[in-house]
């Protein structure tokens, strides 16, 4: 009997910044198309997992697996050309270009045209194929008719759905964000957490938020850390009533009435 490979495994993934340890010995799995959700404290080590998993830092233990393969020491812009691609906590575009040509930087980085240094700095970065994927992303965050705005002019929350557009005009097969409505209205929420339902099943994506109410219906599994552990991990109403879950988060005498 055959068992489903994981899309992203890690094995006791662990980092160490000189005594602090950010991420202690996480095994993790995830099965291509699936939706986690990444919640815990402040602190926890959510954002510092992220980063192993992405390339930003490597693990000074353990090993980090993209469908079997070994990429623990893969660099960030390789383990984006293979399709593992992110959002940031504060928001990170280029303000001192037009809307559009930031997601044209970022596509062409990537695409296998464009491999040699010398392709990318003197080719024609506004090919026509290539600002059409580019438009229908950002169609699809609904800023399509702010394409040649320069950045700068966007409000903060333009910026968010830019960051998104970003990150769906590279293909992911993994898409991961980190709190995507950090800095949001209500209505700003509402508006990027139903594009994320739309475009979810065309990737596997973890997502790490505060907000625990917003990402209940968009993720089929959460996964809780603290101290940069995983403690508890599963079906999203079965996680938020686990007892050490609600201790951790919300403190033995204040912990919420199970009713999810």
């Amino acid at each position: 009997m055959t068992t489903e490979q994981p899309i992203i495994e890690t094995k006791e993934a662990t980092i160490d910044f000189n005594g602090l340890v950010a991420v202690d010995g996480v095994n993790f799995t995830m099965k291509e198309g699936e939706a986690i959700g990444v919640i815990g404290p402040n602190g926890a080590g959510k954002t510092s997992f992220f980063n192993l998993l992405t390339g930003l830092f490597f693990p000074t233990g353990g090993k980090i697996f993209f469908s079997g393969k070994d990429i623990t020491t893969v660099p960030p812009h390789k383990r984006v050309a293979m399709g593992i691609v992110r959002t940031f906590q504060l928001v990170s575009v280029f303000d001192s270009l037009p809307v559009v040509d930031n997601l044209i930087l970022s596509t062409n980085r990537i695409n296998s045209d464009h491999e040699s240094r010398g392709a990318f700095f003197f080719g024609d970065a506004h090919r026509q194929n290539k600002v059409e994927q580019c438009m229908d992303a950002l169609k699809l965050m609904g800023i399509e008719n702010k394409a040649q705005l320069m950045t700068s002019e966007l409000s903060y929350g333009d910026k968010r759905k830019l960051e998104l557009a970003v990150a769906l005009s590279l293909n992911p097969k993994i898409l991961l964000l980190d709190e995507p409505f950090a800095g949001l209205s209500d209505m700003e929420i509402c508006e990027v957490s139903q594009i994320i339902q739309e475009v979810k099943k065309k990737f596997s994506f973890v997502i790490i938020e505060h907000k625990i109410s917003h990402i209940i219906d968009l993720v089929q599994r959460l996964c809780v850390m603290h101290e940069g552990k995983l403690i508890a991990e599963g079906p999203p109403a079965e996680v938020l009533c686990n007892a050490i879950v609600r201790e951790v988060y919300w403190g033995k005498e204040e912990g919420l009435t199970c009713s999810v």
